[in-house]
């Protein structure tokens, strides 16, 4: 069940039972379940507030009414927490550029890559070479389809090996370190932030809050019946005496 709509239970509870109890015990039970609701409604109605306005209640509504700022403030993180230059850098080349981070290793992607066009293209070019006509005799091209994955296999063997060399490495990383690659990069991931913030809606934004948000703030409410409850039963002895 709802802490919030519980606690308000509760209270509503003690302040009926408070009118119908018999005299001798009436105000100590009314004082605790008024004071608790007032400080449960209280609480419970800062919390609505965040994220709905209230006509005619000046600072309602500050979740809508603050979105630019709220998606400005979230680009700024990203972009300062996560895709700054500094970042950008250590991802490429590691905190010490003499260490085994310094070097890409491209073998994934290599492994990954299809290297069948290649195959067909050199297989086009035979046949449009002077050997068309005399492959043809043997079959034409399907006559090379056996070499297909050898051919494949080496490919990707000696990729590997020039993405390995050494002059290769260096190369690479020259240009990753270029501050205009950087620059680049940088400018890229600002533009996919903004987009996909441009995405968002107030609507979106305050859901994505309220769901963050929503168990902690609970509690504000169960706490503000709490003391509310303590401070009306002080109040029964502060006047008794």
């Amino acid at each position: 069940m709802n802490k919030s709509f519980l606690t308000n239970l509760i209270a509503g509870l003690c302040v009926t039972v408070g009118l119908i109890c018999p005299a001798h015990c009436r105000q100590p039970i009314l004082n605790i379940g008024l004071f608790a609701l007032s400080g449960a409604i209280t609480n419970w109605l800062a919390i609505y507030m965040l994220f709905e306005k209230i006509p005619g209640i000046f600072g309602s509504g500050v979740i809508p009414n603050q979105f630019e700022d709220f998606k400005a403030g979230i680009h700024n993180l990203v972009m300062e927490q996560f895709f700054n230059e500094d970042n950008i850098i250590k991802f490429f080349k590691g905190s010490d550029s003499r260490s085994e981070e310094s070097h890409l290793n491209l073998e994934p992607i290599i492994e990954e890559t299809d290297l069948n066009p290649a195959f067909d293209a050199v297989v086009s070019a035979i046949i449009e070479s002077s050997f068309g006509g005399m492959l043809g005799m043997f079959g034409g091209p399907s006559a090379l389809e056996g070499l297909r994955q050898p051919f494949v296999i080496k490919m990707k063997g000696a990729f590997k090996d020039i993405a390995n060399s050494k002059d290769f490495q260096s190369n690479l990383m020259e240009k990753l370190n270029n501050p205009l690659t950087h620059k680049d990069m940088l400018e890229k991931a600002d533009q996919i932030v903004k987009k996909r913030l441009d995405e968002l809606t107030p609507q979106i934004v305050k859901e994505i809050i309220q769901k963050m948000i929503r168990e902690h703030l609970g509690w504000l409410v169960v706490w503000g019946g709490v003391f509310g409850g303590i401070i009306g039963l002080l109040t029964v002895y502060i006047h008794a005496n």
